[in-house]
């Protein structure tokens, strides 16, 4: 008995120390290498920053009868490429009534959404707007007397000098010219959303092509520009005249510099007069950079 008893604790000891050291072993072992056990997240993906969530915000638009792809990007301040390619369209001139588009649109620049349809958004009785009111801008009577507040307010721009042929400019194969004779008696302004200028005049008066091109639309679908037609000059460039009375051309015509393609008139505006836009890849861009326009 007393030569068994010691052998079982001795065996006892050593399975306990045994025990011991794979539990140290097991602990000092991240230790050791200087490593951390991996944190792996499923299903979540690279997590934004808040400066890429808020950098732009997509939309749904459903395609209305009379929407091309140009119109619906001009609409919204996008570059029609952009557009057809977000959305895998190898032919921008292939779109259907009811087709829906995914706009991207940066985020400062939404102010409220489109995927309802242009069509049913229809301005009360006796509102008067001074420039189109488009797109993003639900059309409410808060919304048109902030934007005219801003346009009272804002500063009148220095005269832009001279009448001269000369002082049009040319850029990325563009060669610009004056739409129609008369005064500007509405300038550019980003910040008080005026996306073109307003060129008083009379009725009937010729309206013409500010640089050759393409005609891309020509109609009265977009709710604040009255009767409009919009020019593609190149993959850069697209100018549009609004608030025509009639329209000379059809969409799909080539034009040049200095045709005649509408008769000045009132359409959707509260006085006889051309609204003119110059948009760089979407984006609209001030008209007195490229034309001599004089101030009234």
């Amino acid at each position: 008995m007393t030569g068994i008893f010691p052998k079982a604790l001795h065996t006892t000891n050593t399975l306990t120390v045994l025990l011991l050291a794979a539990l140290l072993t097991a602990c000092a072992g991240p230790a050791a290498s200087g490593k951390r056990a991996p944190i792996v997240e499923y299903g979540a993906g690279p997590v934004p920053s808040v400066a890429e969530r808020s950098a732009e915000t997509s939309t749904i638009y459903v395609v209305q009868a009379g929407d091309t792809l140009y119109s619906i990007a001009f609409l919204n301040g996008l570059d029609y490429m952009e557009v057809a390619q977000q959305n895998g369209l190898k032919d921008p001139t292939a779109i259907q009534v009811g087709q829906k588009l995914r706009l991207i649109v940066p985020a400062d620049e939404v102010v409220s959404e489109v995927s309802t349809p242009i069509a049913t958004r229809i301005p009360r009785a006796g509102e008067i707007k001074n420039q189109p009111k488009v797109g993003r801008l639900l059309y409410s009577a808060q919304a048109l007397a902030k934007a005219q507040h801003m346009q009272d307010d804002e500063p009148s721009a220095a005269p832009v000098a001279g009448v001269a042929a000369a002082s049009t400019v040319v850029e990325e194969g563009v060669e610009w010219g004056m739409p129609t004779r008369g005064k500007v008696i509405a300038e550019f302004s980003k910040s008080s959303n005026r996306k073109g200028v307003d060129i008083a005049g009379t009725q009937g008066q010729p309206i013409q092509a500010s640089a050759s091109g393409k005609v891309v639309y020509s109609g009265s679908g977009l709710r604040g520009y009255g009767k409009l037609i919009i020019i593609k000059h190149n993959a850069t460039f697209l100018s549009a005249y609004a608030h025509n009375d009639r329209l000379l051309v059809k969409e799909g015509q080539s034009v040049r510099k200095g045709q005649k393609i509408a008769e000045m008139g009132s359409s959707d505006a509260d006085q006889v007069k051309l609204h003119f836009e110059i948009r760089k890849l979407g984006k609209p861009v001030d008209p007195a950079k490229y034309l001599p326009l004089v101030k009234s």
